[in-house]
């Protein structure tokens, strides 16, 4: 989220980037049903869906609160929503409400929310202590923010090293800051999370530790796979250099012996105060 157009997207809101965020939300998934059910979301939550992106999120948090809960998505890309409206269509969920706006352009009406969930919206948006206050506004007391943020992104190594890849993690978070995100945002967000009015309760550093085999290989390799189309496409690099990104990783996958260290997340829950 850094602009007003569907391309301002670090890597788009195309058929592609909604596959692999499908693919990312697979991952991820059993590590955030677990998170959302210690912070307390159940049946009749009323939850907000921040940065909803094209759905995924939002169908597991509706098909939980139930139909006396539920979840009001706000997302800016007319396609992510797009395509979060008609799998809800698909699955008969009718307790979700979808917010198309740009969370930095004006205030989001919703207010007395039970939860928040927040995903990698954060490290992208031009200003995170406005986009903490948002979350702020829209729970009631005693509600609480989850996010899930990038703490330290150059944990994302290989074993052996790897220096193709190293210089690929080392462009992405340059042209990350160059369209005005930050991908170690979750280090300021406690900070910003006091300021705002809430209690922090739990904080907890997730990373992977995986070899080729792993069905979480897939998820940082598609990354590259896109980015680096993403990045030639900004003029930031040059064929020879993502080629040889793309046979580093190639070799290393094809090396059983290989381990990925994927980038730290900070899984963080607070509670806003009365």
């Amino acid at each position: 989220m850094a602009g007003s157009g569907e391309r301002d997207y670090v890597l788009g809101t195309h058929r592609e980037e909604i596959e692999r965020l499908g693919l990312q939300h697979r991952v991820w998934r059993p590590h955030v049903l677990e998170c959302w059910r210690r912070a307390g979301i159940t049946t009749g939550s009323r939850v907000l869906d921040v940065g909803a992106g094209p759905g995924y999120a939002t169908v597991d948090l509706a098909e939980i609160v139930g139909p006396t809960g539920e979840v009001h998505a706000a997302e800016r890309s007319g396609n992510f929503v797009q395509h979060a409206r008609e799998t809800c269509a698909a699955r008969g969920l009718s307790n979700v409400r979808f917010h198309e706006q740009d969370l930095m352009a004006g205030p989001l009406e919703v207010s007395g929310m039970d939860a928040t969930w927040c995903r990698w919206v954060a490290s992208f948006v031009s200003d995170p202590a406005k986009l903490v206050t948002t979350v702020a506004r829209a729970l009631k007391p005693g509600g609480v923010a989850i996010f899930h943020e990038y703490l330290d992104y150059r944990t994302w190594r290989l074993a052996p090293p790897c220096p193709p890849l190293e210089a690929f993690v080392s462009e992405v978070m340059a042209s990350w800051r160059a369209s005005g995100g930050e991908p170690d945002v979750a280090l300021a967000l406690p900070t910003l999370l006091e300021a705002a009015g809430l209690t922090v309760k739990h904080l907890e550093p997730k990373v992977f530790v995986i070899p080729p085999s792993d069905f979480i290989w897939k998820w940082p390799s598609e990354f590259v796979e896109i980015n680096l189309q993403r990045l030639l496409e900004l003029g930031r690099v040059d064929q020879a250099w993502t080629n040889a990104v793309r046979t580093a990783l190639r070799d290393a996958a094809a090396d059983p012996r290989t381990l990925m260290i994927t980038p730290m997340v900070l899984e963080i829950v607070a509670e806003r105060r009365d």
